[in-house]
């Protein structure tokens, strides 16, 4: 690799992460299936509590 190419390499590494630090994400974070079913079972049992 040339000393050029790499020189643009770092640069635009860094306009990267700067671009990215401009626009967060907004997605909500990944829950499994798995998880899913256990918070839905755990909230209907708080429901049921409280409705006794």
């Amino acid at each position: 690799m040339n000393n050029k190419k790499k020189v643009l390499k770092k640069i635009y590494a860094k306009d990267k992460r700067a671009h990215a630090r401009k626009f967060p994400k907004n997605k909500p974070a990944y829950i499994s299936k798995a998880d899913q079913a256990k918070l839905q079972a755990e909230q209907e049992e708080g429901t049921t509590e409280e409705l006794s």
